[in-house]
């Protein structure tokens, strides 16, 4: 099966709706959290969301600061003020699926979280350092990250006891080996400096993972940001991809 595996959305529609438009061959979706915080569409989001086929979701700590289940004080002022504004314009329907979403889900020999095993919801997986110290938190042979905004593939060999590290991961074809920890990128918000969204492809009978990047309308999405009156921050840093 070919896996469709994408992270922080972040309430952003027409990234996320070119993403599925230009990835036509999947035969299920692993969310891995924040689909809703900083863009302006996170009810339209969820709802789409929902719909794609053999779909596993996690939540992210924008979804469970939406919820009111992690201190808002932990967030930056512009994360803050749109998590706000996103609390009166989320479904009932739609909140009570965010409510639903597990902090983790293991499928086969891969774990799916947010940020980290040791710390699913907040934890930030961004040096050889930290992810070390979280391999020893999983049991399966590939963990799904997202959280940090940025493409990742990291491979502890314990044979050797030597890190494998690469945040330059776009476009390449990897033979996967256990044991990894691996990052789609963002959908709706990369930090790579690249705007293009970003997400991966896990094909789990060949074994193999590829991130893909596509474009979308970064200015429609801002100009929702700045009619909205949402913090001006979230839409310039899109066209950046900071």
């Amino acid at each position: 099966m070919k896996n469709l595996v994408i992270s922080d959305i972040h309430a952003n529609l027409e990234a996320f709706k070119s993403v599925l438009e230009k990835t036509k061959a999947f035969d299920a979706v692993w969310c891995l959290g924040d689909v809703v915080g900083y863009g302006p569409d996170p009810d339209a989001c969820i709802s789409l969301l929902k719909t794609l086929p053999n779909l596993s979701c996690v939540l992210g700590n924008h979804d469970a600061a939406m919820l009111g289940d992690m201190d808002i004080r932990l967030f930056n002022q512009e994360a803050k003020l749109s998590i706000d504004w996103q609390k009166s314009h989320i479904s009932t329907e739609n909140l009570a699926y965010l409510k639903n979403l597990p902090e983790k889900i293991s499928i086969s020999d891969c774990l799916l979280v947010h940020g980290s095993p040791r710390y699913p919801l907040w934890e930030y997986i961004l040096d050889p350092f930290v992810a070390r110290a979280n391999f020893d938190f999983f049991r399966e042979d590939y963990c799904f990250v997202g959280h940090t905004h940025q493409g990742l593939l990291c491979r502890w060999d314990l044979a050797r006891e030597k890190m494998d590290w690469s945040s330059q991961v776009n476009g390449h074809l990897y033979k996967m080996k256990p044991k990894m920890i691996l990052n789609p990128g963002s959908v709706g918000q990369p930090r790579d400096n690249d705007p293009r969204a970003s997400f991966g492809i896990f094909d789990d009978e060949s074994k193999s993972w590829e991130i893909f990047r596509v474009e979308y309308s970064v200015e429609t999405t801002q100009q929702k940001i700045y009619d909205l009156k949402l913090p001006g921050k979230n839409g310039q840093r899109l066209a950046g991809g900071w």
